[in-house]
């Protein structure tokens, strides 16, 4: 009998079409595979999802890539093994199952799949960035983010596998890096040494001046005069009180610096002959101690320091009303029609938001914000961010938004300078009623006078009910407290098929205008968002919904207050889009008794009116020289013990630990002036992303003469193929090019590739941005398939993973790819990996 005639081999009815066709594929491989019990279910699988009908056989090439999808989690979770143990802890997970992927030989051994992990670490390295050494501060970035600081040998060994995938093995360049990184890892431990030092001594310094200090019951002896009058004198603020301390039967003690003391001996003729007025200025001489300090901060008379403030005749319109009460319009209006002025907004967004509503009335305006400038030729206008207010230009109008700032205790000083300095002849202060109080204590101390504007919500703000998920409806905003939390609703959503757009603090100004966008114009059908949305956004919501009604506010967990209900709540209800504004509550968050009994609520009383200030960079350089050090940290260490008494009647100390620590940290970086440390201190950064660490190498490089490079994009997946660990990694990569930009605009010859920064800062934009949207979609696309009544399952293809995705397309750098990275197509091939060097 011939082999066409010959019968197939007799297969019982009992099996599955899958288990004929795998016994008839594998009797016809020739060769055994192996095939373990473990891997057949999972294999039948595989094959009835190729096969065209009951009768259908598998080809040879089917039953390979069927193997080989069974057996690629197993392949990456061996890679894995095996990096963790030779120390490659830069080997991520998602480049093991990239490997796993290309692979396609189901015999493949582990010889051959580390072949294939090198090649899609080449891949990797190319992708991140354009020269071995930017490659290796982002790799070094990122583990940082995770604790992971790299060994010599570990070091060693990552040089050599970036310096090869540029082709510059022969030429020595992972040697190169190696000894860079050597080079820079004992010269960060000459400058921790040094730092510890350098703090150790201004700490020694102090703790002798307070070792120095004299009690009340010595000040008799030591100005010869009586108990009665040092009492008189310490009671009218002419005897200085360097130090206080309250014993635990609440009795106060006062400590007096001797040398300061004795200096004021030669006013007691004066006082004794004086009944009421104080001396303003006492002329002390040089090194006079803690008082003296104290006198040339003048943190004590804070608005004396703005002088050309002071000497304009000002006059101050303070307009208030809840959200949606047509503040900015009012006052916008009034800075139009002024011949210059200024605009001043709380975050980069506002100011941009000010600018346009500037170029929309026709007129000319430019922009400063902490990370860019937009000048604009004979312009007389400028909108900037708060800590940008310039305090030398007088203009004949000036608008200061979200006044209840005042009050926050990381950025109130900035409204507090800048509504003391700034000078305009009318300034308009727009805020929440809360902060009348606060804005008329600053007026007083200025000695300007007010004029009060209350405006009224254009359209009703009122409590709703208890909403369950499945009864949101397109125009609905959900409020989270969290970015995790924002998550977790923004999947949850997606998976009952709804289209979500999110903002939360992490995103870029241009991300969160690009999703408020998305919502807007009916994109998406629901907005999930932190309380970010109380500033910056116009959004056109029609229900604020609470996600939940207590929040983490750095300090504590606790029930949100008034004016927090108001001003999210208040963005429900967009005047000329929505009649009424409804304020909701997500079933099991809480209460809509609660929202209700929060929006009805007076404003709060404010009890404590004494406006947050904080040293500038004058203050900090006339402090240095009355104690005659070049240390910051010394110097922030005496302001913060001497220049502000805790009990002053006019002004508080704003929170300086975050600008100590910096100080700190830069204590043993050489050859910095003290107004550099002091711009460093000031510079946005983010402490829980190694920040500080990062402050310092740059400032080393700065000082030593060497440019430092931006921080790059590093690996970018295609958009729907990132989860949250790439999103978060992303964001934190904006933030670090947030905290370069600004240092940028302050040291251009030191941070020169600004070009650079721009590019990357913009490709982490369109990529994010990407995610947001593309999964968003994929998730649409998937519910009408499930509508369709098909089963939106996708087969494989030939690099395991299912579905189709094109390239990810953003900002082009010359060369015509997006910044000079590209993104893995389907299959786990990359498209145009070619490097390209930015212009």
């Amino acid at each position: 009998m011939t082999d066409d005639s010959m019968p197939d081999a007799p297969l019982s009815d009992t099996l599955s079409p899958a288990e004929r066709a795998l016994a008839r594929a594998e009797a016809d491989f020739g060769s055994p595979l192996e095939i373990t019990s473990r891997e057949r279910p999972a294999l039948l699988r595989q094959v009835a999802r190729r096969l065209e009908g009951p009768e259908a056989s598998l080809s040879h090439d089917g039953l390979i890539e069927a193997l080989c999808v069974v057996r690629r989690k197993t392949w990456a979770s061996q890679l894995m093994n095996l990096c963790r143990r030779a120390g490659e802890v830069w080997v991520s997970k998602a480049d093991t199952q990239d490997a796993a992927a290309r692979t396609h030989d189901p015999r493949a051994d582990m010889p051959a799949l580390r072949r294939t992990l090198d090649d899609v670490l080449m891949t990797r390295w190319q992708e991140m960035g354009d020269s071995p050494r930017a490659v290796l501060e982002d790799v070094r970035a990122d583990l940082a983010d995770t604790g992971l600081i790299l060994s010599s040998g570990q070091l060693e060994k990552l040089s050599q596998s970036i310096a090869s995938a540029f082709g510059s093995v022969d030429l020595g360049f992972e040697d190169d890096l190696r000894i860079a990184e050597e080079r820079r890892a004992r010269e960060q431990a000459d400058i921790q040494a040094r730092a510890e030092e350098r703090r150790a001594r201004e700490l020694e310094r102090l703790r002798q001046w307070e070792e120095g200090l004299v009690s009340f019951d010595d000040l008799p002896g030591v100005l010869h005069c009586s108990r009665r009058e040092a009492l008189r004198w310490v009671a009218e603020n002419r005897i200085p009180v360097a130090r206080r301390e309250t014993r635990p039967d609440g009795i106060e003690l006062f400590f007096f610096d001797p040398i300061e003391l004795k200096r004021l001996r030669t006013f007691l003729p004066q006082w004794r002959s004086e009944t009421k007025d104080r001396p303003e200025v006492l002329d002390l001489g040089n090194k006079a101690g803690n008082a003296a300090i104290a006198r040339v901060a003048a943190l004590d008379r804070f608005a004396a320091h703005f002088r050309t403030a002071r000497a304009l005749k000002r006059r101050i319109t303070l307009v208030t009303g809840p959200t949606n009460s047509g503040k900015s319009y009012t006052a916008l209006n009034a800075l139009a029609n002024a011949e210059s002025g200024l605009a001043l907004a709380p975050l980069r967004l506002l100011a941009h938001e000010f600018r346009e509503s500037l170029l929309s009335r026709g007129v000319p305006a430019s922009l400063s914000t902490g990370e860019e400038r937009i000048e604009m030729p004979g312009a007389r206008h400028l909108a900037a961010t708060v800590e940008m207010c310039p305090f030398h230009n007088p203009v004949d109008v000036a608008i200061i938004d979200e006044a209840q700032m005042l009050a926050d205790p990381d950025r109130g000083a900035a409204w507090t300078a800048a509504i003391m300095g700034v000078p305009a002849r009318h300034v308009f202060i727009l805020g929440a009623p809360d902060c009348i109080p606060l804005v008329k204590r600053i007026a007083e101390l200025c000695d300007d006078p007010v004029d009060e504007i209350h405006l009224e919500r254009k359209s009703p703000l009122k409590a709703g009910e208890t909403l369950h998920l499945d009864e949101l409806k397109p125009s609905d905003a959900v409020i989270a407290f969290s970015r995790r939390e924002v998550l977790d609703l923004r999947a949850e959503l997606m998976a009952r098929g709804r289209r979500v757009a999110v903002v939360y603090g992490a995103l870029s100004p241009e991300v969160r205008r690009a999703e408020a966008a998305r919502f807007n114009n009916g994109e998406a059908d629901i907005l999930i968002a932190t309380d970010a949305i109380g500033m910056g956004l116009n959004l056109s919501i029609r229900r604020v919904v609470f996600s939940a009604l207590r929040k983490f506010d750095g300090r504590q967990t606790r029930d949100l207050v008034s004016q927090e209900v108001k001003q999210i709540g208040g963005r429900a209800g967009r005047y000329g889009k929505h009649e009424n504004g409804l304020v909701c509550v997500l079933a099991g968050a809480g209460s809509p008794t609660f929202v209700k009994k929060m929006l009805s609520a007076p404003p709060e009383v404010v009890t404590e009116l004494r406006p947050l200030v904080q040293p500038d960079s004058d203050i900090v350089r006339a402090v240095a020289e009355e104690i005659a050090s070049d240390s910051l940290y010394g110097v922030l260490t005496r302001i913060k013990h001497a220049v502000l008494r805790a009990d002053d009647p006019n002004y508080r100390l704003a929170d300086m630990e975050q600008a100590l620590e910096i100080a700190a940290a830069l204590e043993g970086v050489e050859n910095l002036d003290l107004s550099t440390r002091w711009t460093y201190a000031m510079c946005p950064i983010d402490e829980r992303d190694n920040g500080i660490q990062r402050l310092v190498q740059w400032a080393a490089d700065h000082a030593a003469g060497r440019p430092v490079p931006p921080p790059g994009t590093g690996r970018l997946p295609h958009p729907e193929q990132a989860g949250r660990e790439e999103l978060e990694r992303a964001e934190k990569r904006h933030k670090r090019l947030v905290a370069w930009r600004w240092l940028a605009l302050r040291f251009p010859d030191a941070y020169p590739a600004r070009q650079d920064a721009e590019i990357n800062t913009s490709i982490l934009n369109d990529w994010i941005e990407q995610v947001l949207r593309t999964q968003s979609r994929m998730r649409e696309s998937q519910k009408q398939q499930r509508i369709g009544g098909r089963p939106g399952r996708g087969g494989e293809r030939s690099g395991g993973r299912p579905g189709d995705r094109s390239s990810f397309s953003g900002p082009k750098k010359p060369g015509g790819h997006p910044g000079g990275r590209s993104f893995p197509a389907k299959g786990g091939k990359r498209s145009g990996s070619t490097r390209k060097r930015p212009s």
